[in-house]
């Protein structure tokens, strides 16, 4: 069996890239994120440790490893712990 995932709209916001799950919704919708190198059509696409999430945001390209999930939206300290930037 598969090790349980997080909505990746959901993992966006724990690790603070997003200000909002409506946000993160709109950027799938317009083609915008790439998990493990596949186009991102659904906002309930489960994310797991080990996941690539390429993400395209006003800001420019991220590229980055999930490391975990997360369980809430905390501080800033306690967000970048859930992934690690490989771009």
């Amino acid at each position: 069996m598969s090790e349980p995932g997080l909505r990746l709209d959901k993992w966006l916001w724990h690790a603070r890239f997003i200000r909002q799950r409506q946000l993160a919704a709109e950027l799938i919708r317009r083609r915008r994120i790439r998990l493990n190198d596949q186009l991102v059509e659904k906002v309930h696409k489960p994310v797991r440790p080990g996941d690539v999430i390429t993400l395209v945001i006003p800001a420019g390209v991220e590229v980055l490893e999930v490391v975990a999930l997360g369980e809430r939206r905390g501080p800033a300290p306690e967000a970048q712990a859930l992934y690690k930037k490989l771009a």
